[in-house]
């Protein structure tokens, strides 16, 4: 995983592509919500959001 991570990062160093880094930080925080939405007792509270 790391490996894929520091890949990326030279992907987009060398093309120019830093707009891809806010899409995948934001896919990164909608899997994390919908994973911590899963598993916690804080669930009810988060699907009242959406």
């Amino acid at each position: 995983m790391v490996d894929f991570i520091k890949e990326f990062y030279l992907f987009m160093k060398v093309r120019k592509k830093y707009w891809l880094l806010p899409i995948l930080v934001f896919l990164a925080l909608l899997a994390g919500l919908i994973v911590f939405s899963q598993t916690s007792p804080v669930a009810p509270f988060i699907y009242t959001v959406f």
